[in-house]
């Protein structure tokens, strides 16, 4: 069981319950990392245990990326107990882990093992969720996968976090946050009582085709920070050259406001809850154009995209700036404990 530093500080209580249920139900090792190298380490001695990690996404963004890197992520199930303010635990809402810790903990003791589909980058970068290009919406119109702070993760090579350019450093906060030399661990969690109408906003938005302007042109060091203040931005006209295995849907010659890229639900069902990830071997693109034009929607295994130095938001963190990725397809390459369906 493996306990993130900013769950401890910012819902202790969510975390002595999962805990508490947990050690009730089987025997626990408890490990108390204090940063990413003590979290590394505790997943590296796990020995034949099952990894249990109480945080939020990006606990379980860097869990996966740690197990990826050393190429054990197909043998060994992960199980997440989110804990977090509702923008940061998006992500494990939109797999279909429950945010309660009680019904979590549970899930954990007694759910299954879910294949689950991820994408994979050519820098060795994973995506669990979904990406987009530009990276963020500085208007908040669309969902975020927990633009927050918490572990310094600028330095940390892609292939360490979740998805992102090698040497290029990832970081995502929140709206307000004091930056990397604040004095407060929980800078840029937001607090439980913003609006509902921020929070309702799940991942599943991705799939969805957004309103006028909700691609908004970035203002300086919006990239950085991962979001901004809302109000009405001028759309951006981006040039890329998107390709989804091999064939062409849109080149330079013609902008268009952002593109997404989601791994696609299975045929279990999964769908019509709106979940990603579940196996599939596909994941859907989507190219938004400037205009009011319906946008481009097709399923691929692969999808390459080329430009000028753009930058993308994948999950929580964000990557770049680079001038061509290409995400692929790896269907079931990981497994999630969660819910037996009914």
């Amino acid at each position: 069981m493996v306990i993130d530093p900013i769950a401890r500080r910012t819902d202790g209580e969510s975390v002595r319950i999962a805990k508490d249920v947990l050690s009730a139900g089987a025997g626990a090792k408890i490990c108390l990392p204090e940063g990413p190298e003590e979290f590394a380490q505790a997943l590296a001695r796990r020995g034949r245990r099952r990894p249990v990690v109480i945080g939020d996404d990006r606990a379980l963004l860097r869990a996966v990326g740690l197990l990826h890197r050393e190429r054990e992520l197909a043998g060994v199930p992960l199980s997440i107990v989110p804990v977090g303010t509702p923008e940061t635990v998006a992500l494990s809402r939109t797999l279909g882990v429950p945010t309660d810790a009680v019904a979590a903990a549970r899930t954990v003791l007694d759910g299954g093992e879910r294949p689950m589909d991820l994408l994979t980058d050519d820098s060795d970068g994973i995506v669990l969720g979904g990406l987009r290009i530009p990276c963020g919406d500085v208007a908040g119109a669309l969902p975020e996968y927990g633009a927050y702070g918490g572990y310094e993760e600028c330095g940390e090579r892609a292939g360490h976090g979740a998805s992102g350019a090698a040497g290029h450093p990832e970081r995502a906060m929140a709206p307000g946050d004091a930056g990397p030399d604040s004095a407060d661990p929980t800078a840029g969690h937001q607090p439980w009582w913003k609006p509902a109408a921020r929070t309702a906003r799940t991942a599943l938005s991705l799939l969805a085709t957004p309103a006028a302007g909700r691609w908004g042109a970035p203002r300086p060091g919006a990239a950085e920070i991962g979001g901004g203040r809302r109000g009405r931005v001028p759309a951006q006209r981006l040039r890329l050259r998107v390709e989804a295995d091999g064939a062409l849907l849109v080149d330079l010659d013609r902008p268009v406001r952002g593109v997404s890229v989601v791994p696609c639900a299975g045929d279990d069902g999964a769908g019509a809850g709106g979940l990603v990830g579940r196996p599939g071997g596909l994941a859907e693109v989507v190219v938004h154009w400037t205009g009011g034009e319906r946008p481009v929607r097709v399923r691929a295994r692969a999808v390459t995209v080329s430009g000028a130095d753009f930058r993308y938001r994948a999950d929580a963190l964000v990557g770049g700036p680079v001038r061509t990725r290409t995400w692929t397809v790896q269907p079931g390459a990981w497994r999630l404990q969660l819910p037996r369906q009914g």
